[in-house]
């Protein structure tokens, strides 16, 4: 696995970590069942879900900025960060973090679902986050494991104490993807499965879930964003 976590730490300015309240970890699959139209589907939809007047709006008006890092995964050895562990406290913050995920480019195409594998390397590079007062990846994709060790070994084997992992499981190329996301990748207090309707409703289930997630301690300071854009 191709780990770049040691230079994230460079992006976070000191003494920020008394001011983040939350580390999101971004997992994005890349897997031989995600063909390149659905690719920047996803690749766009994430970008764009960051720049959404909700998700802005949670990370500014909560109190304490939001770290943020990503990284695409697929096969065993198939992990590669696309954005190193930045803080977003300002509208800046967030657009500069937009624009390198939708400048990213594609990490891997042949190569199976290692759930498992993919989930060892967000335990790891969560050890690079600062110190917030939540840890959360953020999980997505289109299939389930068929390569290497479950995400349940993962678990086990891995450093997961105190990080709750959410998913957001894109219907339609495996009829068992919502079941398995369920009950093998959800892991941690508050942990939640966010659907989209294919790659075409990517976009707004990434706003529906971000909002989800980085407001999670401001319940109520915001509407409902399926009032809105959701």
């Amino acid at each position: 696995m191709r780990l770049g976590v040691a230079l994230g730490a460079a992006l976070i300015p000191a003494g920020a970590e008394a001011a983040c309240r939350l580390a999101l970890l971004l997992a994005l699959d890349v897997s031989s069942s995600v063909d390149e139209a659905e690719y920047l589907l996803q690749r766009d939809g994430l970008a764009a879900a960051l720049m959404a007047p909700d998700v802005q709006g949670a990370i500014l008006q909560g109190g304490g900025g939001v770290a943020i890092a990503a990284y695409e995964w697929s096969g065993r050895r198939q992990s590669t960060v696309i954005q190193e562990w930045a803080l977003m406290s300002t509208a800046d913050d967030i657009a500069a973090v937009s624009t390198r995920l939708r400048s990213a480019e594609r990490s891997y195409r042949r190569f199976p679902t290692a759930l498992g594998y993919a989930l060892g390397f967000g335990a790891t590079m969560m050890t690079a986050a600062p110190e917030c007062e939540r840890r959360v990846i953020d999980v997505s994709g289109d299939g389930i494991t068929n390569d290497g060790f479950w995400p349940q070994q993962a678990y086990r084997h891995f450093p997961f104490g105190g990080v709750t992992v959410n998913a957001l499981a894109v219907l339609g190329a495996d009829p068992a993807v919502v079941d398995h996301y369920e009950f093998e990748v959800l892991h941690g207090p508050g942990a939640f499965i966010e659907t989209a309707q294919g790659y075409e409703g990517y976009e707004q289930a990434m706003i529906r879930k971000l909002y989800r997630e980085i407001q999670d301690r401001i319940v109520g300071a915001m509407p409902d964003p399926q009032a809105g854009p959701g």
